[in-house]
């Protein structure tokens, strides 16, 4: 597409999008401030709500501070290993060919947002990770697009169809011996990921969000912010891959330019892989992911100094949730210790009926992940309150974790926890995107609270 591209006429959606873009890079700090301010708000609910002393407050916090190092050191290596492969030939020249697809100037943002869902859908950490870098390959092919919007659209693609294979609570619901199993037995996941309630939900999601992002494309050439525009470069290919022509021939080198090393790797990961998806089934937890990716990697990569070089290039990416993430899990510690969750959670569900339970549940949640942005750690806390809530009420159990999961992934879309991976690979900040995705929450928003009340009837 040239940059002699038709400008879309204004409208509605492009104007509100704007407002709230303007504001927001006027107001929004850094993520990482983000994280203090939430931090400070959270300490003083401590103290006013939940009775806490300063003191047992401070002490939540630091208690729960590195609660996520094994998840943190796991999205480090799911944005490591995804660029990885993104980087190689082969792959860089299918996602090019991918970015060149688009014929008319809405088809980038549209094609982002859906391939970022299907993405999503199989595994959410394979959306954020190649959705951002098929945005990245967009905005290079496609000169005249807006590379935040183009990154909004994937980020929100990602979440529309991120209520899916992977997602946590459905899962977890369905693993014999989970911690809810002797009051709500294994819920299969055609009641839940896979019921048809669901799959029309997350597909309407998803189409309306690509709407959106075609009605949000710049209306005036100037508010175009290209990568040009914004001193950013994608690379494609590892620039040390012909590291081989210019080096000494020593055993050193030999053995880091050694196919056959890698070979014999890439033949022992792929027999494991192979094995646990045959007794396993599709079990596509992160550590499995993370494994295939770095195999696949390698094998891409072919020599074992190349693969390093890829990788020493990637971690550029991944500041920000080595940095922020144990804040996040002090976060979680004080609203779990003090009992913060617990009281949100009772509240809504006090005055709800059996009709508006499922509404109520979901409007919480999407409340306490603006706090706790941890679908597993969340569900710990806040399900058996709403199980036995809503099994007072007579609500479906099904309907009860479906509620949890569509409020959990709500909120998402505006706070920044989960965005970091997706910004680490753009080179952008939250405030870039958040007014573009505040309009994929409110579609979210809306749909969830239409399909929740549809299905309590």
């Amino acid at each position: 597409m040239s940059s002699s591209a038709v400008l879309p006429k204004d409208n509605i959606v492009r104007r509100i999008s704007r407002r709230i873009n303007v504001s927001i890079e006027r107001y929004l700090p850094d993520a990482f401030i983000f994280a203090l301010v939430l931090t400070f708000v959270v300490f003083l609910m401590g103290l006013f709500i939940a009775k806490e002393t300063p003191f047992k407050m401070i002490t939540h916090w630091a208690d729960g501070f590195w609660g996520f190092l094994a998840f943190s050191m796991q999205m480090v290596l799911i944005l490591v290993t995804g660029q990885c492969i993104a980087q190689a030939s082969l792959v860089s020249g299918w996602i090019k060919k991918l970015a060149q697809l688009p014929k008319t100037p809405a088809a980038p943002y549209v094609i982002t947002v859906l391939v970022s869902a299907v993405a999503g859908w199989i595994n959410w950490g394979m959306g954020l990770v190649f959705g951002a870098l098929i945005a990245k390959q967009m905005a290079a092919q496609n000169k005249d697009t807006d590379f935040p919007l183009l990154i909004a659209a994937a980020y929100s693609g990602a979440y529309a169809g991120i209520f899916g294979l992977s997602i946590t609570a459905p899962l977890l619901v369905n693993t014999p011996g989970h911690f809810l199993e002797e009051k709500i037995g294994l819920i299969p996941v055609s009641q839940t990921i896979l019921h048809p309630a669901t799959l029309i939900t997350v597909i309407v999601i998803a189409v309306l969000t690509a709407l959106a992002f075609k009605l949000m494309r710049p209306t005036k050439e100037e508010e175009i912010h290209s990568l040009s525009k914004l001193g950013l470069e994608v690379e494609t290919e590892v620039a040390s891959s012909s590291v081989t022509v210019t080096q000494e021939k020593t055993l050193a080198s030999y053995l880091e330019n050694s196919w056959v090393i890698t070979l014999i790797v890439v033949i022992g990961g792929l027999l494991y892989i192979i094995n646990h998806f045959i007794n396993k089934g599709f079990d596509l937890n992160l550590n499995i992911l993370n494994f295939t990716f770095l195999i696949v990697g390698l094998a891409l990569h072919k020599s074992p100094i190349n693969y390093v070089n890829a990788v020493i290039d990637s971690v550029k990416s991944v500041y920000g949730i080595i940095l922020q993430f144990p804040f996040y899990a002090g976060i979680m510690g004080m609203m779990s210790g003090s009992g913060l969750i617990s009281i949100i959670a009772l509240w809504f569900v006090s005055f709800s009926t059996t009709f508006t339970f499922p509404f109520f549940s979901f409007l919480s949640c999407t409340v306490v992940n603006m706090f706790v942005p941890s679908a597993g750690g969340q569900w710990m806390i806040q399900g058996p309150i709403l199980v036995e809530a809503g099994q007072a009420l007579g609500v479906a159990d099904n309907l009860i974790v479906n509620a949890y999961t569509y409020g959990d992934l709500c909120t998402n879309l505006i706070q920044p926890f989960w965005a970091l991976p997706v910004l680490g690979i753009a080179g952008l900040k939250m405030k870039d995107i958040w007014g573009y995705t505040s309009i994929a929450c409110i579609i979210y928003f809306v749909v969830s609270t239409v399909s929740l009340f549809l299905q309590a009837m």
